[in-house]
């Protein structure tokens, strides 16, 4: 990743989270994502796709390389463990440690990023509940919304750090964090509210709300499974 700047890591990491569910992301997208102009999005694509990181093609859009996704997810990784650092090390808000995280991520060495980590007891996790990839892999598990889980499931909450201030201050209120355990108690039908038992209590959710929380869905029991 040295050859890397701290742009276009930046890049391949909102690429990677472009296509996610689906194979191109349009320069237009990026750019929104990177808060950029159009046009310095694509000066930054041409340098990565020069780097052999992503595969571009104009009007179409830019996907990334097997390469460019193991320097993409290697990116992620190092976000979230500084956001670990941060929140358990600093005493930073789970929902801070995004922000200050980018300020100095970029300029960590590796060799850093590898103590910390192992000071830290190699989490699992970041504050924000989404898992810290190994190394050198090309992909992070899928995390669905809490909105596609049904009645009966079981799942551990995650909350980006994009979320609406506002709206983390609503779901504190209700118990939902990172890392709470949730149970869908009702779903009702044409995108209407849900239930979920949190720390014992039935908490209601609209459709927006529990589409911006995601989960990591827990083993289902054996009965269950059948």
């Amino acid at each position: 990743m040295a050859q890397v700047s701290k742009s276009e890591r930046e890049a391949l990491k909102a690429v990677y989270r472009l296509t996610v569910d689906r194979s191109v992301a349009h320069t237009g997208d990026l750019a929104d994502a990177l808060r950029i102009s159009p046009g310095t999005a694509t000066t930054t694509v041409k340098r990565l796709a020069e780097r052999a990181l992503v595969a571009y093609t104009p009007y179409r859009g830019v996907e990334l390389t097997e390469s460019g996704r193991v320097a993409a997810v290697a990116a992620i990784r190092r976000h979230r463990i500084v956001e670990r650092f941060l929140s358990d090390m600093l005493g930073y808000a789970w929902n801070e440690a995004d922000r200050l995280a980018g300020s100095f991520e970029h300029d960590l060495p590796q060799e850093v990023e590898d103590r910390i980590y192992r000071a830290l007891d190699r989490p699992a996790t970041c504050p924000h509940g989404f898992p810290i990839p190994a190394q050198q892999t090309a992909e992070i598990p899928a995390m669905p919304p809490l909105y596609d889980l049904e009645p009966g499931d079981i799942a551990v909450v995650a909350v980006p750090g994009s979320t609406d201030p506002q709206v983390i201050e609503f779901l504190d209120t209700l118990g939902v964090r990172p890392g709470v355990a949730v149970e869908v108690k009702e779903k009702h039908p044409f995108d209407g509210p849900m239930v979920i038992a949190v720390d014992g209590s039935d908490r209601t959710l609209s459709a927006r709300i529990a589409t911006s929380v995601f989960v990591q869905r827990a083993p289902e029991p054996a009965a269950r499974a059948g």
